[in-house]
């Protein structure tokens, strides 16, 4: 899965990226990104890429001519690829989306991080652009929200994490959704708190049935 990132703060993500699994998930070739700077494609000899709405509202949006020449750039050098924005206004993403993504992966993908107060809505008119909530509150810009969906979706690729990792999750379909179960490891107690005494019994009868016991909605 190759990911082109549409950013203005482009060395803001790469540390992520760069690390842990995500790390991992490129050394064995189940994931690629490309990090491009949107200013790379301001008009009229500027580097800026917002300006004030029509309207009166306060502040400024990115304007539709530098983001319209870089989708159409990427496409003509790279190929096809899916587009994502991220917004508080569409649907959530959630466990069970995010793994549809995996089962329905696309080869590429670019995410256009926004910022400032908005994106002028002429871009979603003219490319067809996936929405997508991470949550019901305002980030300041979409970088967060672009880590947020690929950690969540290529840890899912198979190969990435062994399957007994991701057998047991919360919001999996083998837990109905629901949230992981407590767990516990060594010391057997610590200050006056100790493991609950099914999960050292050995019986896996038991054990699975604490499990279902308790997890919660």
């Amino acid at each position: 899965m190759d990911v082109h990132i549409l950013s203005l703060f482009p060395l803001s993500i790469e540390p992520y990226l760069d690390s842990s699994i995500m790390k991992r998930a490129q050394e064995k070739g189940l994931f690629r990104y490309h990090l491009h700077n949107l200013t790379d494609w301001t008009v009229r000899n500027t580097r800026r890429v917002d300006d004030r709405p029509y309207g009166g509202w306060a502040g400024t949006i990115l304007t539709i001519e530098p983001l319209t020449r870089a989708l159409e750039d990427l496409r003509a050098k790279y190929g096809e690829m899916k587009i994502l924005y991220f917004s508080p206004r569409w649907e959530l993403l959630t466990q069970e989306k995010c793994e549809y993504y995996v089962e329905n992966i696309e080869s590429q993908y670019c995410i256009i991080c926004g910022h400032y107060e908005g994106t002028d809505e002429r871009v979603f008119e003219l490319f067809d652009i996936e929405e997508i909530s991470i949550g019901n509150y305002v980030l300041s810009s979409g970088e967060l929200a672009s880590l947020v969906w690929i950690d969540s979706v290529v840890r899912l690729i198979p190969g990435v994490l062994s399957e007994e990792s991701l057998k047991e999750e919360s919001f999996s379909s083998l837990l109905d959704r629901k949230k992981e179960y407590p767990q516990y490891s060594r010391p057997e107690i610590f200050r006056d708190l100790s493991v609950p005494g099914v999960l050292l019994s050995g019986d896996q009868k038991k054990i699975q049935d604490w499990k279902k016991q308790n997890t919660s909605e």
